[in-house]
């Protein structure tokens, strides 16, 4: 069934990138989880017949995966992020960020992880990033902050699925406005940061997300300029701020080219995000102002 699954997608022509990269494991992927495996398979497992039933099951997903090009993640409703499993649909973006590895390194070396005690995800939709760190930091409290009602519905589901409610916050609020007065050691963010060239070109399994999560004007700075306008006010004086702003790294460093950037590098893939600390987005808040 897998291998007919990956010859079905392929002839498709489908895009692959929320997940998967290919057909092979997208279709792995969806039979794993029409009869009831977790995507670690065993090579046992891998023998397994399947009933008629299952196999009306797995032809039913891929068949949707292929008219609808809907991603795998928005018919199984789970996703995987830093070795855990999410909840999401089509409220919420398919996790997929190389801030994975930076969590399950505990943010080392660009941190102390035990002088970590507040964090904040910024953008937060699934919840993955918060819920990830705190469950890679036990002694820390994260907020999660997003300015879609939807996206929380789904964060809290998942805060609750992780028992966390005790150490993770979800907040409605547009960037910093509904966090004034708090302070964290980390703020942490994977916003929209699309820009419009990129969206116009974008396939049609990104399109089935939701547009306010990708989309960030011309330059896909919209977002990410007013946070670097505001952060100082809201990190400790040693704290850090780390942000994802994937393809639109060249332009926000032709926007600020005096701005010492620190580009971090990722051993399974993934580009685009930034380290600044505390005393840099003092030092460097009227070349932001500007901006």
């Amino acid at each position: 069934m897998i291998l007919w699954g990956q010859q079905y997608l392929e002839e498709a022509g489908i895009y692959f990138g929320h997940g998967t990269d290919n057909a092979l494991d997208e279709a792995a992927w969806l039979v794993s989880h029409a009869v009831g495996l977790a995507p670690t398979f065993s090579d046992v497992e891998l023998e397994q017949g399947l009933t008629s039933e299952q196999q009306a099951e797995v032809k039913a997903l891929l068949t949707r995966r292929v008219q609808e090009r809907l991603p795998a993640a928005y018919l199984t409703h789970e996703a995987w992020f830093a070795g855990h499993r999410f909840y999401v649909d089509e409220r919420v973006l398919v996790p997929r960020s190389p801030l994975a590895e930076l969590i399950l390194d505990q943010f080392q070396p660009w941190v102390e992880p035990n002088q970590l005690k507040r964090v904040l995800d910024l953008c937060t939709g699934s919840g993955c990033i918060a819920i990830a760190t705190a469950l890679a930091l036990p002694q820390v409290k994260v907020d999660a902050t997003d300015i879609s009602p939807d996206a929380l519905e789904v964060a809290r589901r998942n805060v609750a699925d992780y028992g966390l409610a005790q150490r993770v916050e979800v907040i409605e609020s547009n960037l910093f406005d509904a966090l004034r007065g708090r302070r964290y050691d980390l703020i942490v963010s994977n916003p929209p940061y699309v820009d419009a060239q990129d969206m116009a070109a974008l396939p049609e399994e990104y399109r089935r997300e939701p547009c306010m999560g990708l989309s960030a004007g011309a330059e896909g700075l919209d977002l990410v300029i007013p946070m670097l306008q505001q952060a100082a006010e809201y990190l400790t004086p040693d704290g850090v701020m780390i942000v994802e702003v994937g393809n639109s790294a060249e332009a926000l460093q032709a926007r600020f080219p005096s701005v010492p950037f620190t580009w971090l590098e990722f051993s399974y893939g993934g580009e685009g995000v930034f380290l600044l600390e505390a005393s840099q987005l003092v030092e460097y808040h009227d070349v932001f102002m500007q901006g």
